[in-house]
């Protein structure tokens, strides 16, 4: 299974965990390290923490419900060039600083 595209998230800026866009769909691994991590947190209900990967055929609906919808999201595919239908696109551009304690990052800090 080789990736596409990478997405780097963190939890309350912590690093936790890679999503990945591949050929089979997508995969969500938790970081070793984070789980070892007294402060480890999930970085949703419908993602508990495991050591093992989740794998989906569509993006995550958590990390797709971070994306911008309506006015906003008009301004994003505008402003980037993204189309509505690169859900991972759109994630990577526009969750950087997203409302609450997840953000997602295209480059490891």
């Amino acid at each position: 299974m080789s990736a596409f595209r990478t997405a780097y998230v963190y939890v309350r800026g912590n690093f936790a965990g890679i999503l990945s866009e591949t050929d089979e769909g997508y995969s969500f691994a938790y970081d070793p390290d984070w789980l070892a991590s007294e402060n480890a947190s999930p970085v949703s209900l419908t993602l508990p923490l495991s050591d093992e990967p989740y794998k989906s055929k569509t993006l995550f609906s958590f990390f797709d419900g971070l994306i911008p919808e309506g006015w906003l999201l008009s301004v994003v595919t505008r402003n980037w060039k993204i189309s509505r239908d690169d859900r991972f696109g759109l994630l990577l551009v526009a969750c950087k600083d997203a409302i609450g304690n997840v953000q997602i990052r295209e480059e490891r800090e």
